[in-house]
C-alpha cells in the first residue's frame, strides 16, 4: 500500500477543485490510498502526514506567494522538522492563481523550499509545456508550461467552472506521477534507511 497525503489550501475553492483531480489522479494507481488534507487539519491529522509515502503540497497564489493559510501550516511543520518525520518522503507541490503568470512561479519556490528543509526528494511535473507554439491550444496538457510542479489557471471572476479541462487532466497526471514514484520508492534502500 502507497500512502499519498494531499494537503492544501484553497480560499475560494479553485485550489481545492485542483486538489480533488490531483487525487483522482493518484487513486487510479493500484495500491494507492489518498487522503486528502485541508491545511486547517493538518495538526489533528499529523498522523496521516507521518504516514504518508508522498505529500504533495497544494496553495493558491495571492500576491506572488503561498497563502497566508498555508504559511501557518508551512509554520507548524517545523514541529515535524526537529523530528524529521518527513525525512525521505516524496514530495511535489501545484498551486493556482487567476492569472496566466501570476508569479505562480514563486509559490511553487516556496513549497520545494519547504519540502527541500524537511530533508524530502522533489517530484516535478514531468510534462512538456503545453500552448507554446502555432499549433498550440488552451486545451493543451500543462498549459502554463510550468516544470517543477503543477501551475493551474482560474478565472477569478468563476468558480471551478473558470479551470480549464486541461488544468484538471494535468492535475490527475501529477497526482499518478506522484503516486508511482512513490511505489518505486517504497522499494528504495534510501527509503528504508529513514
Amino acid at each position: 500500500m502507497t500512502n499519498v497525503a494531499i494537503v492544501c489550501h484553497s480560499g475560494f475553492g479553485h485550489a481545492k477543485a485542483i486538489a480533488e483531480a490531483v487525487a483522482k489522479g493518484a487513486g487510479q494507481v493500484s495500491g494507492a490510498k489518498v487522503n486528502l488534507i485541508p491545511v486547517a487539519e493538518a495538526e489533528a491529522r499529523e498522523a496521516e502526514l507521518d504516514a504518508a509515502d508522498a505529500i504533495i503540497f497544494g496553495s493558491p497564489t495571492y500576491m506572488g506567494g503561498i497563502s497566508a493559510e498555508f504559511a501557518k501550516f508551512k509554520d507548524w511543520t517545523s514541529k515535524r522538522w526537529m523530528a524529521r518525520a518527513w525525512q525521505n518522503k516524496l514530495a511535489a507541490g501545484f498551486t493556482v492563481s487567476a492569472s496566466w503568470g501570476g508569479d505562480k512561479q514563486n509559490t511553487l519556490y516556496q513549497l520545494l523550499t519547504l519540502a527541500s528543509q524537511h530533508g524530502m526528494v522533489w517530484i516535478g511535473l514531468g510534462l512538456p509545456p503545453g500552448n507554446n507554439h502555432s499549433k498550440g491550444s488552451i486545451d493543451d496538457l500543462n498549459r502554463t508550461g510550468a516544470s517543477i510542479g503543477l501551475m493551474a489557471q482560474a478565472h477569478g471572476d468563476q468558480g471551478v467552472e473558470g479551470i480549464g479541462a486541461s488544468e484538471f487532466r494535468t492535475a490527475e497526471l501529477l497526482g499518478k506521477r506522484v503516486a508511482e514514484a512513490a511505489q518505486r520508492w517504497q522499494a528504495a534502500p534510501l527509503a528504508k534507511a529513514a
